[in-house]
């Protein structure tokens, strides 16, 4: 049913339309460059005035300029250049008529025009609207304010004009690229009074009245903005209470993380988290609630991304939801696979984890012990510890995560948060795993790793080891414990172009830390379940991918140098 809903969005109509009316413009521009046809010329005679002739081939070059302009907005589906394009269209039809009886240019346009209006469902991005405080004060100011610098330059140029309709026609026939009476570059005295050239005017005029143009369709067209401010107090709150009622999935938590938007359902049940990163909305894992409210949600949030220009996209989804993303007409790929440890068939014993036991007991022997704790009981001077040892464990790199990992311990959110703290024979905090509760099942996120650099190799192997056995006295089941990107391609590639792959991930891991992450994994004997990056289109991979490292810290995002005064 989705489906169907949505094959009505066809990607060619507005390519095509684009096409067409880039075409339509730049001919209609070429024909009012070009003399008229002779015998149409004298048959238009008998109808109307040379000078009425004169005007509409002049309005010829303006309108396919306009033409061309409104094409790149067609191909990005916008409403508003539909509407103008179609009117463009049918108008320079009649001019073209009234020009010099161009009748092919005139069916050519009218036909656009008809393709645009059969197919106007398909251009549905909404704009910004126009309004006093907008766009309808900007769009003549800027058409003046390049018309008065034209005068002005010609005034500078020709000092003998006076300010009148010569001088006015002069800057018109500029405006136009038209040459007037008057040449620019000759020695004259101009303004100032003394000799200067000036043949340059003619191209700074028209660089800047591009540049107007540009602005104005910008002003016109520009999409509905998503949101800038992050969500209020309330509808974090609410956000909050459909996590505690429905966030099973290992995922769910980290939707509270505070750098994220939120979009719910009509009954306010169900939500996506997201950020908009390289022109897509750029979903966090899953979307939280009821289950069957999961395909009406998305197929609104694909349209809510549609009317404000944006690619959708989701990283770190579940193979539960590919189905429904491929029923709304979006692709997913693989990308790796969360490493889920089930703590009840857990054990240290046995020949294959002999490393890790090995790690225990030797830090057992150096004194470290290891306790858990959740926030709401941690002791007020703990955490300043806490948020020490995480300091010095990011060794100077940025902080990473957006779809697996929370950025802070402090939220309020977060009262229902672990901690599994190692500590050395002094007592001092020397290594952190945080954990995130999956409400609903006996399961828990890990949300950060984090040791003091200085403590002997095997720390982390021992806080995990420790964690486990604290989580399973607990009641706790299951623990997710890190994504590994690619896992599949490591350790069970299907095919040459999989091994290809894995081998891949091991000359990125010195960037990425891709193969290290997943062997350390492969230490506990997780069971591994699959995560997809969805995107949407034939294209869209490319700006999903970007998106997707610009949100996890991956990379970095690229950002104007700061001014200082």
């Amino acid at each position: 049913m989705l489906r169907d809903r949505f094959h009505s969005h066809s990607p060619w109509l507005p390519r095509f339309a684009a096409l067409l009316t880039a075409l339509a413009g730049a001919v209609n521009i070429a024909s009012a460059l070009t003399p008229d046809i002779r015998w149409r010329g004298h048959l238009l005679l008998q109808i109307e005035a040379v000078h009425t002739i004169e005007f509409f081939h002049a309005l010829a070059l303006p309108t396919g300029a306009a033409l061309l302009l409104t094409a790149p907005y067609l191909l990005k589906r916008r409403r508003r250049a539909r509407q103008l394009a179609c009117f463009l269209l049918i108008t320079i039809g009649i001019v073209n008529l009234l020009k010099g009886l161009d009748f092919e240019e005139a069916l050519v346009g009218w036909a656009v025009a008809a393709l645009l209006y059969g197919g106007r469902g398909q251009f549905n991005v909404d704009h910004e609207p126009i309004t006093l405080r907008s766009a309808v004060w900007r769009v003549p100011l800027i058409g003046v304010i390049c018309l008065a610098l034209v005068v002005i330059a010609d005034w500078v140029d020709h000092g003998r004009l006076k300010f009148g309709r010569k001088l006015l026609g002069e800057s018109s026939a500029l405006l136009r690229f038209k040459q007037g009476q008057d040449h620019f570059g000759r020695h004259s005295a101009g303004a100032f009074g003394h000799d200067i050239h000036w043949s340059w005017i003619p191209l700074g005029v028209h660089f800047m009245e591009i540049g107007a143009l540009l602005v104005i369709a910008y002003v016109i067209f520009r999409p509905l903005a998503a949101p800038k401010a992050w969500p209020a107090a309330s509808v974090r709150r609410l956000a909050v209470e459909v996590v505690r009622e429905h966030g099973q999935d290992t995922l769910s938590f980290f939707k509270l993380r505070p750098d994220k938007h939120y979009y719910f359902n009509e009954d306010r049940t169900a939500f996506v988290a997201y950020r908009v990163e390289a022109g897509t909305m750029l979903l966090s894992g899953d979307p939280v609630g009821p289950p069957q409210a999961f395909a009406e949600l998305l197929h609104e949030v694909r349209g809510f991304a549609r009317s404000r220009g944006l690619k959708l996209a989701a990283v770190g989804a579940s193979e539960q939801l590919v189905k429904i993303y491929d029923e709304l007409g979006l692709q997913a790929l693989y990308i790796g696979d969360e490493a889920i440890v089930e703590l009840n068939n857990f054990s240290l014993e046995g020949r294959s984890i002999r490393k890790v036991r090995q790690s225990v007991t030797r830090l057992k022997k150096a004194g470290f012990t290891a306790e858990l704790d959740t926030l709401a009981t941690l002791a007020g001077s703990t955490l300043p510890e806490i948020e020490r040892v995480i300091e010095l464990g990011r060794l100077g790199r940025p902080e990473r995560g957006f779809s697996m990992a929370m950025d802070s311990i402090r939220g309020d959110c977060e009262q229902d948060t672990l901690f599994v703290l190692a500590r050395d024979a002094a007592g001092a905090i020397r290594g952190v795993l945080h954990f995130v509760p999956c409400y609903g099942r006996p399961a828990v996120s890990l949300s950060m790793m984090r040791r003091d650099p200085s403590t002997p190799n095997g720390l982390t192997e021992f806080l995990v080891a420790q964690a486990i056995e604290l989580l399973r006295e607990r009641g706790i089941e299951e623990m997710s414990l890190n994504f590994a990107t690619g896992a599949r391609f490591m350790h069970a590639p299907t095919s040459r172009i999989e091994a290809g792959l894995g081998r891949l991930c091991h000359r990125l891991d010195r960037f990425f830390q891709i193969e290290s992450l997943y062997r350390f994994n492969v230490k506990f004997f997780p069971r591994w379940d699959t995560r997809y990056l969805v995107y949407e289109g034939a294209f869209g991979l490319p700006r999903a991918a970007l998106a997707s490292m610009w949100a996890e810290g991956q990379i970095p995002k690229p950002r104007l140098p700061l001014m200082h005064a």
